[in-house]
């Protein structure tokens, strides 16, 4: 007994159903002549610059967009985009946004770093920008280490991390205190209307929204506006896949996800 062929699929019905389904967008922002991209296997920094290149082109500010970048892992991105890019010294990526915000007030600027640039050596700026209400949008990448250096303690570093390089046991709070919280800080700090979030790389839609919510808060002229993304980094952590999203986990419970317009 032969068996029974299906019949065919009718071409114009895939057709429909392919054109109906909603597929995940390569930015058109991006530069394609750069990718692959040069950040490690497993690195959140790529989440958070398609999410960013997601929401700049829904915004349609590709080409009034100023995008600087920091020194540290975060340098990685200075070809990403089809954007006007500046790298700038390690943790002077604000103050060289805010020189771009005051000769081009109607430019969108965009501050990206890491947490060491944003909350050690750039933590002066992060501050005033935030107490003149500032009208640019700086984006944190917090993966809990010094990525670039080779995995040192950071002021995020948490206490249930995998051991740093200059804390091989780990983070004891009665000698190196506490995880600096960056959006909490501000919120103490910052003028009614700034716009403060933390989000996570593990759910990019609701990163893609928030960082959309801070670039129109600046493109509204309401001020500051400020996303934390809590980032992998299993290089460092030394973690597999499974280790590596356990690790975020534990993140996201000593830096739960945050969003407020003051």
């Amino acid at each position: 007994m032969s068996a029974r062929r299906r019949p065919p699929k009718n071409k114009s019905s895939q057709k429909n159903s392919a054109s109906n389904s909603v597929l995940p967008s390569f930015p058109k922002c991006y530069k394609k002549n750069s990718k692959p991209h040069k950040f490690c296997p497993g690195c959140g920094h790529p989440i958070v610059l398609k999410m960013l290149g997601q929401a700049i082109d829904e915004l349609k500010i590709q080409n009034k967009s100023v995008f600087l970048i920091d020194i540290g892992c975060s340098l990685l991105a200075w070809d990403f985009y089809n954007i006007d890019t500046t790298q700038t010294h390690h943790g002077r990526t604000i103050p060289v946004a805010l020189g771009f915000k005051r000769a081009n007030p109607e430019a969108v600027v965009i501050a990206y770093l890491g947490d060491g640039g944003a909350y050690s050596i750039g933590m002066q700026h992060l501050v005033h920008a935030t107490l003149r209400n500032e009208n640019i949008t700086t984006i944190v990448v917090n993966n809990m280490n010094y990525g670039m250096t080779g995995g040192q303690m950071a002021p995020t570093t948490i206490t249930e991390q995998p051991p740093t390089t200059t804390a091989p046991f780990g983070r004891k709070e009665k000698y190196l205190g506490t995880p600096l919280k960056g959006p909490e800080m501000l919120e103490k700090i910052g003028v009614p209307g700034q716009y403060i979030a933390r989000m996570s790389v593990d759910v990019p839609p609701q990163l893609k929204l928030t960082l959309k919510k801070a670039l129109q808060h600046q493109m509204d002229k309401k001020g500051f506006s400020f996303v934390e993304a809590l980032s992998y980094c299993p290089n460092n952590w030394k973690t597999n896949a499974a280790e590596t999203i356990a690790t975020l986990q534990k993140a996201k419970q000593e830096f739960p996800t945050y969003e407020k317009e003051l």
